[in-house]
């Protein structure tokens, strides 16, 4: 069972959060907070395995309170959820120890995938994250283009569309729909790619792809 520590200051937020993720069997709600500074209090009490953290809270905000968890209780995993899709508190969160990041209205199905994600150590970005984080490393001087790895160019044409896509930023969901196939076939998809690839989760795979992007987009 994966405990899980709410904090957000908005009261019906942490309501409905509570509600989708209770319906998931593997996850349990020990507490919520509507600060950092109470989360903090909770955590040492409760331990929950992985803190669902919203950013701008009054008193003590996302950033400085996941800076102090890192600090204090390295063992939690905390997952930043807000409304806003701000360049620079996903980069403070980040640089301050947050193990991902996603918008608010992420379907429950891919926030509760998230928090299991998570809890198990992985990274886990919302669309066109990923991308942004790229673009703070601008290239100083042009480069040769890259040599395709033989395990990109061994890839289905199906696995290097979702591979294009994952570049993009795009979710399970939003893949299935511009492929037309389900999400189950979507994950069966991304789980083949990683492995052949031999990349840990999506975010390596989004960066690798960015990478080769290229040779992807030719469609080769």
């Amino acid at each position: 069972m994966i405990k899980v520590l709410l904090v957000d200051d908005q009261n019906l937020i942490r309501q409905g959060l509570r509600a989708l993720l209770e319906l998931e069997t593997d996850l349990e709600i020990v507490g919520e907070a509507e600060n950092g500074a109470i989360a903090l209090n909770l955590i040492a009490e409760l331990q929950p395995n992985v803190v669902l953290m919203d950013i701008r809270m009054p008193i003590m905000d996302g950033v400085a309170a996941t800076r102090e968890i890192q600090q204090r209780f390295s063992g939690i995993k905390v997952l930043v959820l807000t409304t806003f899709d701000d360049d620079e508190y996903v980069k403070a969160a980040l640089q301050n120890g947050a193990m991902g990041y996603l918008l608010k209205d992420t379907p429950s199905e891919e926030l509760a995938f998230a928090i299991r994600a998570v809890h198990k150590g992985y990274t886990q970005l919302g669309p066109g994250i990923v991308k942004k984080l790229l673009m703070q490393f601008p290239t100083l001087e042009p480069t040769p283009p890259p040599e395709i790895p033989p395990s990109l160019a061994e890839l289905t044409p199906r696995e290097k569309e979702v591979l294009r896509l994952i570049a993009q930023g795009a979710s399970n969901r939003e893949i299935a729909q511009q492929l037309y196939i389900s999400e189950g076939t979507v994950k069966n998809h991304v789980t083949n790619m990683l492995n052949r690839l031999n990349l840990r989760d999506r975010t390596q795979a989004a960066i690798f792809a960015n990478t080769f992007l290229a040779y992807l987009n030719d469609g080769d």
